[in-house]
Parts: structure tokens; C-alpha cells; sequence
């Protein structure tokens, strides 16, 4: 598949591949995704608007440029942004691959990161010389100011020119805790909502703290996704519970949006509230929440490619592979799409329907 290079969508032009619950597999435009979708159902999309994550500066101890791409905290509290987990680049920029990228400085507990308006402290190393823990100094109000104005959105090698923030926010942008742009959410515009509602279909939100998708080094990415932080209103549980209570389907709207739902329904009855989705989703992962995943295009051995085992058996993924392929969709962040249904046969919880609105 080919890489989008232009952060720009394609209402008109752009591709939907379609698997069905019976492994069928049929190409779409992506305009008619509302026709899919049944009355009854629920489309829940992730509301995350992005962070400039990137941060350029020095290692004050070699003198040597880096780049610190913000990639992981605990929470999505406003006040919690002093502490990070973090992945570190060498020199250059984003026009080189990131697996092409020198490599960084050998850092240790106690470096200090000079990022522009910003001094960060290296606290340690999360188990690769590249991953970090880092907590910047100073009042949070200047915290947020720092990566605000010195900060720039993850760019990418594929593009053309230089992502502006506004780039990567989706239409239904809000509270910026995203570190890389929940890209399923891009195919939303008002038409799509308009018609999902005339089509009695039920849309919600949820914010999810959407991480880095790749690193350009295999060991990290092997990693990915990295536990994160999300929360699920109260308004989203209910309108689950009434797509459920009457025989409708839970749609998600990107992987982000599936790992919320699986985290917050793996204990029990499926809460509102704060969580950290910390698991991993692959073949064989029961379903208790989510029976179609809308997602981008992506290939086999990516964390997200993974994820969409757990809804279709690894032939027919395949079969998809050579469709996609085939139709010369594009990929990565602002690319074509794919709508894929649990199919028959794959594993669900016994708990399956459980939800709890208090």
C-alpha cells in the first residue's frame, strides 16, 4: 500500500474495504460507511484532540541535538503533565524515516533535556536506552505553556510538507491528551453524523490518550501500544447499554476507541470513569464490548494490525491484505479505511452485554 502524503481528506475519493460477520469482503466508497450501519447501532469515536508531542532541543551533557517525542503519562488530569513517558530521537528531521534517524545520546537518571522554554529531567530508563521517564520543571501553567508554544505535532517522513496542529485534530477535537492523532476519527465530518442519525444510529464519545504508532526501531515498537490513559462518560456506558439492550451493535471508531471499551469491561460490567488501558488485543482476545472496528488501513506485524485479529481470523485479514493491495488504498494517518465485523466464530466474553450505569 501506498502512504497518503497530504494531510488533506477525501470525502469523495476516498476507499472503505468491507469485511462482513460472514468473511465476505466488498469495496466501498467510504462516503456510504453510514449505510452500513444498522438502526440501533452506535458509532463511539474518540474525542482526544492532539498534543504538539515533539519537542526539539539538546542534551545538556554531550551538547548533542535530540528530539523528545512525548509519548505516555498516567492520567488525563489537567495538572499531571510534569511527568512523561517519552521516546528519544537523534539528530535530523522528519523528511528521514525515523528507522534512518541517528541515533540518540546515551542518557542516564539525572541528564537534563533543554527543550526549548522547557528543562526536563531524565528519571530513568523504562528498559530500552531510548525510552525514557522524564519530568519537566516548574509550575504546570508553565508546563502547558512550553509544549504549547515550542511543541510541534509528530510529523511524519511520508508527508509532503510539515503538519500544522490543526492538521491532526479530528472534527470532534476537545481535551488535548493525544500524542499522535486518533486517525479513524478523520473520516468524521457533518454529513456522516447527519446521516448516521437519520439512519437511527446512535454516535458517542469517549478520550483516550492515543500513543505513539511507531518508533522506526522494531524493538520499541514491539512494545507499542504503551499503557494509556482514557476516560469513558457516562452518557457513552448508556448509549452502549441501549445499542446492546436492543439487539444493536457497539462500532468503534479506531483501535483507541476498541482498547477503551475492552479495558473498562475486562473487570466487570462496563463503568464510566477513569482507567488505564494498559492490555494487548490480538487473536484470540475475547470481545465483550466492541463488534465492528472502522479503522485506516494497516500492515501486518503493526500493533494495530494485531488488534484487528481479535475480530477476523488471520485468512481472511490475508485475503484483505491482497484487496487493499489490489485497490491501491492508501495508508497511514490520513488514508483509506477499513470496516471490519466480528466474524462468526470468533471468541466473546460470557460477560457480553453487561453494563453498569450507575
Amino acid at each position: 500500500m501506498k502512504a497518503a502524503a497530504a494531510p488533506v481528506q477525501r470525502p469523495r475519493e476516498a476507499k472503505l474495504l468491507v469485511l462482513d460477520a460472514q468473511g465476505r469482503i466488498r469495496h466501498a466508497p467510504r462516503a456510504q460507511l453510514a449505510e452500513l450501519a444498522r438502526p440501533g447501532d452506535v458509532l463511539i469515536a474518540n474525542d482526544a484532540a492532539t498534543l504538539p508531542a515533539s519537542l526539539r532541543g539538546a542534551h545538556q551533557r554531550s551538547g548533542r541535538e535530540v528530539e523528545l517525542r512525548l509519548a505516555g503519562r498516567r492520567s488525563l488530569a489537567a495538572d499531571d503533565v510534569r511527568e512523561f513517558t517519552a521516546v528519544l530521537f537523534g539528530e535530523g528531521d522528519h523528511r528521514t524515516p525515523t528507522e534512518l534517524r541517528p541515533l540518540p545520546p546515551a542518557v542516564a537518571p539525572g541528564d537534563a533535556l533543554l527543550l526549548g522554554p522547557l528543562r526536563a529531567t531524565v528519571l530513568r530508563l523504562e528498559g530500552h536506552p531510548r525510552l525514557l521517564a522524564v519530568r519537566f520543571e516548574g509550575p504546570v501553567d508553565a508546563v502547558w505553556a512550553g509544549i504549547a508554544r515550542h511543541g510541534k505535532p509528530v510529523q511524519y517522513a511520508h508527508l509532503r510538507e510539515p503538519l500544522a496542529l490543526w492538521d491532526v485534530w479530528t472534527r470532534v477535537a476537545a481535551l488535548p491528551v493525544a500524542f499522535e492523532p486518533p486517525s479513524a476519527g478523520f473520516l468524521l465530518d457533518w454529513a456522516l453524523l447527519a446521516a448516521l442519525r437519520r439512519r437511527g444510529v446512535g454516535f458517542a464519545t469517549l478520550t483516550h490518550a492515543a500513543g505513539l504508532s511507531s518508533t522506526g526501531d522494531p524493538a520499541l515498537d514491539a512494545r507499542l501500544p504503551l499503557p494509556e490513559p482514557y476516560h469513558l462518560p457516562a452518557a457513552t456506558v448508556a448509549a452502549v447499554a441501549a445499542a446492546q439492550r436492543h439487539g444493536g451493535r457497539v462500532i468503534a471508531l479506531g483501535t483507541t476507541v476498541t482498547r477503551a471499551l475492552e479495558h473498562a469491561a475486562a473487570l466487570g460490567p462496563l463503568r464510566a470513569g477513569p482507567g488505564l488501558a494498559d492490555q494487548r488485543i490480538a487473536a484470540g482476545t475475547p470481545l465483550r464490548v466492541v463488534d465492528v472496528i472502522v479503522s485506516g488501513t494497516h500492515e501486518p506485524g503493526t500493533s494495530h494490525y494485531q488488534l484487528l485479529r481479535a475480530f477476523a481470523c488471520d485468512e481472511l485479514l490475508r485475503r484483505a491484505s491482497v484487496e487493499l493491495e489490489r485497490g491501491a488504498y492508501l495508508t497511514h494517518e490520513f488514508g483509506d479505511s477499513v470496516w471490519v465485523e466480528r466474524t462468526r466464530g470468533r471468541p466473546a466474553a460470557a460477560a457480553r452485554g453487561a453494563v453498569a450505569l450507575a
